[in-house]
């Protein structure tokens, strides 16, 4: 299903003082250093892009360019462009605005989070079923990752989520605990939960402990969290002991020491993980070299001194 009330639309000059907020806009977040640039632009420029409004009997409710609306106010402007529409339901008025920023410019996960159950809802009240991930990819505009993505975040207990927004009001490059922060963490508690439950007594400390070693720069980057998925997967993996697993990810759940996951994972994982990779990649050359000699194949010169480099280096291995 597409968002309908495009049609039917038009042009106008409208004073701001006409038209009011959406206040079912899911965008959250008006960073002052991103205003003061727009303002700046409008200010000698005006607005190029007309605003979105929908016809609401004596005043007009705004689809799109809250941003540029309140420029123009705060600039005390009399008039500016905007598409005119006629009124949408409650479930295309989100999804308009969800689908004009998804052409155009994403929101902060935490903002689309917030309004996608409303979005579920509504479907289901308008259509008697609830979209499934597919279905609510199509309507919203949103690829099924990022729906996913969104997920995580709205999966978050309250105070979390909390704490991210309050990151999130800052400029970009001042903020500690970003979405991918918050994304990357919880998918690795998932495959924790799933994969070494018991090194998980309390969820919340687990995540009280990985934000204050992030913060201490104990973890140094949030693709760390990849390694603690690989460490709770190792025990399937590549044949490490659940009981070393277990003893790594509890270090790194505890919040009083200064073990970080990188040098663990270095440690007592990432060789194994390597030692995998290798025999993948000799069965893949044992698979080639069958070939080759089943279809009777003469071998490039490239190849042959290549394969030849690899004998003699398997020879001093084999033999050492």
């Amino acid at each position: 299903m597409t968002p309908k009330g495009l049609r039917a639309s038009s042009v106008r000059e409208l004073s701001p003082d006409l038209i009011d907020r959406n206040e079912d806009n899911p965008r959250l977040f008006f960073r002052s250093e991103e205003m003061d640039t727009l303002l700046a632009s409008i200010n000698r420029f005006g607005i190029q892009v007309p605003v979105t409004v929908y016809d609401n009997g004596d005043r007009f409710v705004l689809i799109d360019g809250e941003r540029r609306w309140r420029c123009a106010k705060k600039l005390n402007l009399k008039k500016i462009p905007a598409l005119v529409q006629p009124r949408p339901s409650p479930l295309n008025n989100l999804l308009l605005m969800f689908n004009i920023h998804a052409l155009r410019e994403q929101w902060d996960y935490l903002t689309i989070a917030n309004k996608l159950p409303t979005v579920i809802e509504l479907h289901k009240k308008e259509n008697g079923t609830e979209p499934n991930e597919s279905q609510l990819s199509e309507i919203t505009g949103l690829t099924r990752g990022q729906i996913r993505r969104c997920r995580y975040l709205l999966d978050l207990p309250a105070r979390y989520r909390n704490q991210l927004a309050s990151e999130l009001t800052l400029p970009k490059q001042k903020q500690t605990l970003s979405e991918d922060f918050f994304i990357e963490m919880e998918r690795a508690l998932k495959t924790v939960q799933n994969r070494v439950p018991d090194a998980i007594s309390n969820l919340n400390q687990a995540r009280d402990a990985l934000i204050n070693k992030f913060r201490r720069k104990v973890i140094g980057n949030i693709t760390d969290f990849r390694m603690l998925s690989k460490i709770a997967t190792s025990i399937n993996n590549v044949g490490i002991k659940e009981a070393r697993a277990r003893k790594a990810i509890v270090e790194i759940f505890d919040s009083k020491n200064d073990v970080g996951i990188e040098e663990l994972y270095a440690e007592y994982f990432e060789l194994k993980y390597d030692q995998k990779k290798i025999v993948q990649n000799i069965e893949s050359i044992v698979e080639f070299l069958k070939s080759q000699i089943s279809a009777d194949e003469i071998v490039e010169k490239e190849v042959r001194d290549a394969l030849s480099r690899l004998r003699t280096l398997i020879t001093k291995v084999l033999e050492s």
